[in-house]
């Protein structure tokens, strides 16, 4: 069974920063790539950020700077370190699995910043 679950979602001030994880199981999580997505109400989901199996990102012009994507393959996890967060960083934020055969998407996590 395909597992996909993010965590690390909150609620920040302008300026500070969070770090969500992603954690897949069901996988052979080292053959696939992995993304961050982000939707906020009423508007498409968009990428953030991806890494490939060999470690190479890219970025959403966005995120470019003030955000790290990064994956430990000894813990099945792909985190995002967001920092200098933004007002039009909320989103609801989802992390993708690229397995081969198939995507697989988590539930989601919520971030929300104020200002």
């Amino acid at each position: 069974q395909v597992q996909v679950v993010e965590s690390g979602g909150g609620l920040v001030q302008a300026g500070g920063s969070l770090r969500l994880s992603c954690a897949a199981s069901g996988i052979i999580f080292s053959n696939c790539a992995m993304g961050w997505y982000r939707q906020a109400p009423g508007k498409e989901r968009e990428l953030v950020a991806t890494i490939s199996t060999t470690g190479s990102t890219t970025y959403a012009v966005s995120a470019k700077g003030r955000f790290t994507i990064s994956r430990d393959n000894a813990q099945n996890t792909v985190d995002l370190q967001m920092d200098s967060l933004k007002r039009e960083d909320t989103a609801a934020y989802y992390c993708r699995v690229w397995a081969g055969r198939g995507d697989y998407w988590g539930q989601g996590t919520q971030v929300t910043v104020s200002s």
